[in-house]
């Protein structure tokens, strides 16, 4: 008798040991579920591959913010082509790449359904008129702005400068920053022949090493004093001057994705729009973050306060 409840001692105290491990098993393999369901999770969402195609200003930046990403999610492949504007909203269009960028909006490019993208404003870019140091002036109205590079004043005395020429050096009529500096600098007014080159990078060389040259940069390329930028009507070329609506030449940056974005290319964007990237990566970009932003523009240039 002894024995036999020795042995349902024993019996009752096994099968709560077994009952405790198979409940501890059970939590386990539970946890370890819900770790590879979220790691399945982020497989999905930063995995496979896009395309991003268009703005040659925008290319440093969003290959860049690219890089990062890739960095972040190994299983993600960002190929960032540039082209043009005009191109990535083309190829966009056709559903060739999944992020098409543009200095411009959709609206005003001939031939692009805007109808049928989504606007994605990932930044903003501010410019102004760059002038050689020598020419002997800071500030310009944009009455005389528009006269200089309509060809109207062709020397610099007129200004209370220098007694040099005005040597204008132009973007060619495919330039997203042609097109911004023309319709926010000088009203929509045609300017006149001079040098044309299509990189920012020579233009801002050509201005340094031509006396009496002007022509016209993003902020990001005022990094020393090669060149002067121009305030204008009194109001500085700066990121503050133009979040808060003050400074009139600026543009949007904008990546467009023909319908609502999904997969990789919406978690991208959603990256670009991050703290990190318009609070970290963006600024030491040259770009201004839009969501800092006082004021927006519609397709027709009209601005308004938010």
């Amino acid at each position: 008798m002894k024995n036999f409840k020795k042995y349902g001692l024993l019996l009752i105290i096994a099968t709560l040991v077994a009952f405790a491990a198979a409940c501890g098993n059970g939590s386990s393999t539970d946890e370890n579920a819900g770790d590879n369901n979220e790691e399945g999770t982020t497989e999905e969402t930063a995995s496979g591959s896009i395309v991003v195609s268009g703005s040659s200003a925008m290319q440093p930046l969003v290959a860049a913010a690219a890089e990062e990403f890739m960095a972040e999610n190994p299983d993600a492949d960002i190929q960032v082509n540039a082209g043009g504007s005009g191109t990535g909203l083309s190829q966009v269009s056709e559903g060739s790449v999944q992020i098409g960028n543009s200095d411009v909006f959709a609206e005003e490019k001939e031939g692009i359904p805007a109808d049928e993208l989504v606007d994605h404003k990932v930044a903003v870019v501010g410019m102004t008129a760059a002038v050689n140091p020598n020419v002997g002036i800071e500030d310009i109205s944009k009455e005389d702005l528009k006269k200089v590079f309509t060809g109207e004043i062709k020397n610099w005395k007129e200004l209370g400068g220098k007694d040099q020429k005005i040597t204008l050096v132009n973007r060619p009529d495919s330039s997203g920053t042609r097109a911004t500096f023309v319709k926010f600098g000088l009203d929509g007014e045609t300017p006149a022949e001079g040098i044309t080159e299509d990189s920012s990078n020579t233009v801002k060389k050509i201005i340094n090493e031509t006396d009496g040259a002007i022509g016209y940069l993003a902020f990001s390329y005022f990094t020393d004093d090669s060149v002067t930028p121009l305030a204008i009507d009194g109001v500085k070329a700066t990121d503050e001057n133009v979040q808060k609506g003050d400074f009139p030449i600026w543009a949007y940056e904008h990546s467009y994705t023909k319908g609502e974005a999904d997969g990789l290319a919406k978690t991208f964007l959603d990256y670009m729009m991050s703290e990190d990237v318009q609070n970290g990566l963006l600024k030491d970009q040259g770009y201004i973050p839009s969501t800092k932003m006082e004021v927006e523009r519609d397709a027709e240039g009209k601005q308004t306060k938010k």
